[in-house]
């Protein structure tokens, strides 16, 4: 079985940086489409940055563009999230999402296509 275990959230000022990591154990993060996943208070959980089993193009959400790059490890089996120039909106609970194979890109925002999560990161932008 699949987990995934998410860590690197924290409280940051704007305009700051942190990074995100998503490990994950009982099969090979390569096999795997990954996507990240925020959940701000009140708010659905929306897909921020992708990226497909075996492929290294990175897909993100336009609100992310320029300031969020989501990359792979495979000897650390690990995915990151590398966010820059953080806003306060960016304040939320993040998630790491798991799904074998490779997913459309149609279908890679839906929160039902994927079947492992991680525990959520709380990410907290304020002065």
């Amino acid at each position: 079985e699949v987990q995934l275990q998410a860590s690197g959230g924290g409280l940051v000022q704007p305009g700051g940086s942190l990074r995100l990591s998503c490990a994950v154990s009982g099969g090979r993060v390569n096999d795997y489409t990954i996507g990240w996943f925020r959940q701000a208070p009140g708010k659905e959980r929306e897909g921020v940055s992708f990226l497909r089993n075996s492929e290294s193009r990175t897909i993100n959400a336009d609100s992310v563009k320029g300031r969020f790059t989501i990359s792979r490890d495979n000897a650390q089996n690990t995915v990151y999230l590398q966010m820059n120039s953080l806003q306060p909106e960016d304040t939320a609970v993040y998630f790491c999402a798991a799904r074998q194979g490779r997913l459309i890109i149609s279908n890679l925002y839906p929160i039902t296509s994927y079947n492992h999560w991680g525990q959520g990161a709380q990410v907290t932008v304020s002065s």
